[in-house]
């Protein structure tokens, strides 16, 4: 940058003694001009023999006058003339050229440091290439190590849940009233074993079946191994002459059911905790059963490891 500043200034002055020499040019040009129309109008007022003498002299006067400063002109014209030559050689056959030869100076300084550069960096470059070498050779090492169905079998180890698929479903007759209606024992079956697959479903939920719907899960929960709905309100008590008729309990039905403990907020609290790794409880109810499974045998191998201890400590 200052090199290229040097040769601005260098520029600047030049013009300014262009500007000056055109200056000098033109105040000698314009003087010799009035020194002419001077000389014109003395020799012609001397030649008029109307005129007075003293106006004769005052135009000769007038002549004088002006042909010294066109002189003058003249002189400084010539010095500035000389000087704007002096500077214009000096430009262009000092003062450039040096600048010229410092900026081809600072070039090659520039052209060595790169072929340096270049140079250190294809050195460090075959230092590294080895080291590359050996990490791409592991890659391919690692690449070719990968096995697929072990990695397969590891997730399912690792996220399967152990839950039974669904039995089938039992063709259910409705054409028969007398097999509509059941028995208290029966009925007190079916609500135990009601309860003990929504607690199943329940604590399920979200991880039973990934695929299946809400509606699809309640239908599978309250169709397979529930017994026929009891006989509607309306029935006449005549359809069974002995038999005992149904608890009221029995009239609510089991999807409602299945519904109030799903949106029960402890569950859906415990859900919540659950997706978001929370602490879960002491006996990993809250796990798939060999999800389960194996956290109780990892803590029973901890407590075994722990009791192992304290032995050989005594």
């Amino acid at each position: 940058k200052q090199h290229f500043h040097d040769g601005r200034k260098a520029q600047q002055h030049l013009e300014t003694c262009w500007k000056q020499l055109e200056a000098s040019k033109r105040r000698f040009e314009r003087d010799c001009k009035e020194a002419d129309r001077a000389q014109q109008y003395f020799e012609k007022m001397d030649a008029d023999i109307n005129v007075t003498k003293a106006d004769v002299e005052k135009a000769r006067q007038q002549a004088q006058l002006r042909h010294q400063m066109a002189e003058d002109s003249k002189a400084e014209y010539s010095s500035t003339l000389q000087k704007f030559n002096s500077e214009q050689h000096d430009h262009y056959y000092t003062h450039i050229p040096n600048i010229f030869q410092k900026i081809q100076e600072m070039e090659e300084r520039r052209i060595v440091r790169i072929g340096e550069s270049m140079k250190t960096f294809a050195e460090v470059d075959r230092q590294v290439i080895p080291i590359i070498g050996k990490c791409l050779d592991e890659i391919t090492k690692a690449a070719e190590s990968i096995d697929h169905k072990n990695d397969s079998q590891l997730v399912i180890e690792a996220f399967k849940s152990g839950f039974e698929p669904p039995g089938d479903i039992d063709f259910e007759d409705f054409t028969q009233p007398m097999k509509r209606t059941v028995s208290e024992s029966s009925l007190s079956n079916s609500r135990g074993d009601g309860k003990s697959e929504l607690k199943f479903g329940g604590k399920s939920k979200g991880k039973l079946w990934p695929f299946i719907k809400k509606n699809k899960l309640m239908s599978l929960l309250t169709s397979p191994h529930q017994p026929p709905p009891p006989p509607p309100a309306s029935a006449s008590p005549s359809a069974v002459p002995n038999g005992p008729q149904s608890p009221k309990q029995q009239k609510e039905p089991l999807s409602h059911r299945f519904n109030e403990f799903m949106t029960s907020k402890p569950k859906i609290h415990c859900f919540r905790s659950l997706k978001r790794g929370g602490a879960g409880p002491e006996d990993f109810s809250n796990l798939p059963p060999e999800q389960r499974r194996k956290k109780l045998q990892q803590k029973v191998d901890e407590l075994n490891k722990d009791i192992q201890k304290e032995m050989d400590q005594r």
